[in-house]
């Protein structure tokens, strides 16, 4: 019965970093890539689950496999911009709201229904105990 507290609670982890990822490409929808910078642009940040354990070696449960940026950025006129390239354009990332939000319902979704596995498993544990005792 522990083996499936600690399944919900890497589900738990891995979903708190998704929604951490969700909430910063919505803080960075229109923050402008400065041309001049001398950091990597900010662009939408995707986070790819992986089953198992790798601290553990586990086969059960989810992890964060990686974070990578999407590096897709889109191009909105405004040649009185000081970060307008030669062509009045300037650059942001290409991160849709409306799939965010939906990112964000499913994750939240995920770790409510994960928060509910762990009260059952607390709950059978607790019936068991009593049983035993």
């Amino acid at each position: 019965m522990f083996g499936s507290l600690d399944i919900s609670t890497s589900a738990l982890v891995a979903n708190r970093v998704r929604l951490d990822a969700i909430a910063a490409n919505m803080a960075n929808i229109d923050v402008p890539v400065d041309p001049r910078a001398s950091t990597p642009p900010f662009s939408e940040r995707v986070v790819y689950f992986a089953s198992g354990d790798p601290v553990s070696g586990s086969d059960l449960g989810v992890h964060v496999a990686e974070i990578k940026p999407r590096n897709d950025f889109r191009r909105v006129w405004e040649p009185w911009s000081e970060l307008a390239d030669a062509e009045g354009y300037v650059r942001y990332a290409n991160i849709d709201p409306a799939i965010q939000q939906a990112n964000a319902m499913l994750a939240a979704r995920s770790y409510d229904a994960n928060l509910a596995a762990i009260e059952a498993t607390k709950s059978m544990i607790e019936s068991s105990l009593r049983i035993l005792g």
